[in-house]
């Protein structure tokens, strides 16, 4: 059974990350940007990604769990022409997977397996007898 689990999740899991991309890649823009770390109302330094588009210039996050990046570091933006300051920084790690997601795809179907799982483990003998009458039912005659 596992053998089966793991391709469908797969292809589930892939077709998911391909069609819920926020800019969208299909119809999304690519530009280039700057990496600055800008210091935020704490004072610790956040990086933020700025990038120019129509002679607009726009400034987005760019911070990301176990992503590194150096100041002045050009990066590959992905934006959606009719709001570019929904942008998103175009890396495999940040963009195409996301820690959240890939935990959560993981531990749900985990979850619900093992809940699955306890729920019929340990079945009372009279369901233990009415299953077995249901895999030997008794003859009928053809005309009750």
């Amino acid at each position: 059974m596992l053998k089966a689990l793991i391709p469908f999740y797969i292809i589930c899991f892939c077709l998911y990350i391909f069609f819920s991309r926020r800019p969208d890649y299909q119809d999304g823009e690519f530009t280039t940007g700057t990496i600055h770390y800008i210091k935020d109302s704490t004072g610790k330094p956040i990086a933020k990604a700025i990038f120019s588009t129509n002679k607009r210039q726009d400034t987005i996050a760019a911070a990301y769990s176990f992503r590194y990046l150096k100041e002045g570091q050009t990066v590959k933006i992905i934006y959606e022409t009719s709001d570019p300051s929904s942008a998103a920084v175009y890396f495999w790690w940040g963009y195409w997977l996301q820690w959240d997601e890939l935990l959560a795809s993981v531990l749900i179907p985990l979850f619900l397996f093992y809940t699955a799982k306890a729920n019929t483990a340990g079945p009372t003998p009279e369901a233990l007898v009415e299953e077995m009458e249901m895999q030997h039912p008794p003859k009928r005659r053809k005309y009750d």
